[in-house]
């Protein structure tokens, strides 16, 4: 049996924790930035010393590979992404990327010698803060292409993509950079819960079943601006007043009778803005998901069908636009069972669940079989400072990780 070593995973995850430090305790270390080409070098540094061969793609996904015997059989992959957010935590997308790692060196301690060859990803700009969409680097890897459109983009600080792509790859020479995308044979990845469930029920480990879809709607009601004391109510536009009665219908609708519905609106805005005027203009984010395509689609037409008999109530005109659309996954059925069965090996309690946030395991799925396993958070945060693991539920994710890739890449199953 493969033993990790608990104390060298939490020493690793305090040392990638220094890089983008903030005050409170959390991680500012968005894609393609110098912090996240620090984390790059580092994890480069540590890999070369222990004799694993480093490489990168064109979008600077970052790979690190243990030989195996047949070398060149499609390897097992497992990782995540080391990005943060503007102020996110530590263990976001870092556990699954160090908890790989600790994996390729508790293999390499024991001398285990696996049939095919294991490579660890970091994928590149997973969650999309600085450079939009996220899971750039995932979904170019199943794509087999970068999209033309993505060297024009421009960051939230004003920096070009094309740009910061190759101050990034150029700024790690020891990682030649090779093709684009190349077979494997399937795909882990070990992930924070961003949920309050496994900490609630004291379960250290969930095997996740698939990601739900999401859409995402711009929405635009378009009224007229008038004096707010001279207007009455038979002369108004009032394009904020049918925004929110059609929100407020919603908000009771969706959610409350369906459990595994998702509706926020994250964002909203009133042109001109004015204290005395009623707007002419209101615009306003619309964020659905569901595990199931046709409810998704059920749950979109419900909202364009609400917010159009309320504009039309109010003799104000609409533009509803799709803005990103990803459809549900369903995650290997094989490799899931291949994690319960390591899972009960090593007597670790564990729980079906479905992820509510997307992750680069969701892309892969398209082009090998994927899975994930989830660790408890406390209080379910995440994307926030006080994001934390207990270094037991750290360690049960990586045993857990290390005994499935073992059984997968050593031919047990």
């Amino acid at each position: 049996m493969v033993e990790i070593n608990g104390s060298r995973l939490d020493a690793r995850l305090d040392q990638f924790a220094a890089i983008g430090a903030t005050p409170k305790g959390g991680v500012n270390r968005q894609a393609l930035t110098e912090g996240d080409r620090q984390a790059r070098r580092l994890l480069t540094k540590l890999a070369l010393a222990r004799g694993f061969d480093v490489f990168q793609d064109q979008v600077a996904n970052l790979f690190i590979r243990r030989r195996g015997r047949y070398d060149d059989l499609p390897p097992l992959m497992m990782g995540s992404h080391l990005d943060s957010q503007p102020t996110g935590g530590r263990f976001d997308g870092a556990l699954g990327t160090l908890s790989a790692f600790e994996v390729l060196e508790s293999l390499e301690d024991a001398g285990v010698e696996t049939e095919r060859p294991i490579v660890l990803v970091s994928w590149t700009n997973e969650e999309g803060c600085r450079f939009a969409p996220g899971c750039m680097g995932s979904m170019a890897f199943s794509n087999g292409t970068i999209p033309n459109e993505w060297y024009d983009k421009r960051a939230t600080d004003g920096a070009s993509f094309a740009s910061e792509l190759k101050s990034t790859i150029e700024s790690l020479p020891e990682a030649r950079v090779k093709a684009l995308a190349f077979p494997i044979s399937a795909y882990v990845e070990v992930h924070i819960e961003q949920g309050p469930s496994l900490e609630a029920e004291g379960i250290p480990v969930g095997v996740v079943t698939g990601i739900q879809g999401t859409r995402w709607l711009q929405i635009a009601v378009k009224g007229q601006t008038a004096h707010a004391g001279t207007t009455g109510l038979a002369y108004r536009r009032d394009p904020l007043w049918a925004l929110t009665s059609a929100l407020s219908q919603l908000y009771q609708n969706i959610m409350p009778p369906d459990p595994d519905a998702r509706f926020t609106v994250g964002r909203i805005s009133a042109s001109p803005g004015s204290v005395n005027a009623i707007p002419d203009e209101v615009t306003c984010t619309v964020d659905i998901r569901h595990p199931k395509l046709e409810r998704l689609d059920e749950i979109e037409k419900e909202v364009i069908s609400a917010i159009n008999c309320a504009a039309d109530r109010q003799h104000c005109a609409v533009d509803i636009s799709r803005t990103f659309d990803m459809p549900p996954c369903t995650f290997d059925q094989n490799l899931q069972e291949v994690i319960i069965a390591a899972a009960g090996q090593l007597d670790l309690e564990w729980k079906a669940m479905l992820s509510g946030a997307f992750h680069d395991a969701l892309f892969v799925n398209r082009v090998a079989p994927a899975s994930m396993i989830f660790v408890p958070c406390h209080k379910g945060l995440s994307h926030n400072e006080a994001e934390y693991v207990e270094p037991l539920n750290a360690l049960a994710g990586c045993q857990l990780l290390a005994k499935a890739a073992t059984m997968m890449a050593t031919g047990e199953l």
